[in-house]
């Protein structure tokens, strides 16, 4: 298992291997046979960036039994899924924003994220794992009361786009099964959401299969696998947010109001 990192360092982006609190600088590409150098840095000295740079988010909504039934759900007969805005893309450890245009309540949602390896088009579910890098934290920030605001036209992209929105990293953990881990999702030291991703509607080669068929998905490109029960809103003017998937790290952000 490798621990993948984007940072920033005296002005310059790089990537590399995290282990503990120390960067092994590669050079190259990260998703095609990468070079690792002899440097290493402290993870203290560099900023930490989104682990790559989606091209797109693709976010699941109902993906889970166990959501599905609590909200009285069907399940899907193919996945479900909305796309979250390049803008909306934050780093571990940066600041998640409440838009000036949007007063209600904003919520989390703790979800593992699947992180495309190379161009994916209408493969097979044989073939999907081979097209997987590795698996992310996503922290999938919701303004929910805007979503059926207009009851002519649910607002999902919109309600979820907004900039700071898509928080996910701060690593890309590659050579795990996630189906034996489970999310959890704290606010404010309190465990909100714990849940197990073998409770998936659609596991990941499913996901990106189907996907697949619908769009071409591309090296660095995420797929937000969905949430389960525990979603809530973030109520206090300073809260600080941990998605935790042990085996891939922990996605700490503050949302203020």
């Amino acid at each position: 298992m490798q621990r993948w990192i984007r940072f920033e360092h005296s002005g310059r982006p790089g990537f590399g291997t995290l282990e503990d609190d120390t960067v092994t600088v590669y050079e190259g590409d990260m998703f095609s046979s990468p070079t690792p150098t002899s440097r290493t840095l402290a993870l203290k000295s560099v900023k930490v960036l989104t682990p790559t740079e989606p091209t797109k988010m693709v976010a699941l909504w109902n993906n889970f039994h166990a959501l599905a039934k609590k909200l009285d759900m069907p399940t899907p007969e193919d996945p479900l899924y909305l796309i979250k805005t390049s803008n909306s893309f934050l780093a571990a450890g940066e600041t998640i924003r409440r838009p000036g245009s949007y007063g209600g309540k904003v919520t989390y949602e703790g979800e593992i994220g699947i992180v495309i390896g190379k161009t994916c088009r209408e493969v097979s579910e044989a073939e999907a794992e081979a097209h997987i890098f590795g698996y992310t934290c996503v922290n999938d920030v919701t303004a929910v009361e805007l979503i059926h605001k207009d009851p002519t036209f649910p607002q999902w992209v919109r309600s979820k786009s907004f900039d700071t929105f898509g928080a996910f990293g701060p690593v890309v953990a590659t050579g795990i099964d996630p189906t034996g881990l489970t999310v959890k999702t704290v606010l404010n030291g309190d465990v909100r959401q714990d849940y197990p991703l073998s409770d998936m509607i659609f596991p990941p080669a499913r996901l990106v299969s189907s996907i697949s068929h619908d769009m071409t998905l591309y090296a660095g490109d995420v797929i937000a696998c969905g949430t389960s029960i525990g979603i809530g809103s973030m109520k206090e003017p300073r809260n600080t947010v941990d998605i935790v998937i042990d085996g891939i790290g922990t996605l700490s952000n503050v949302f203020e109001q």
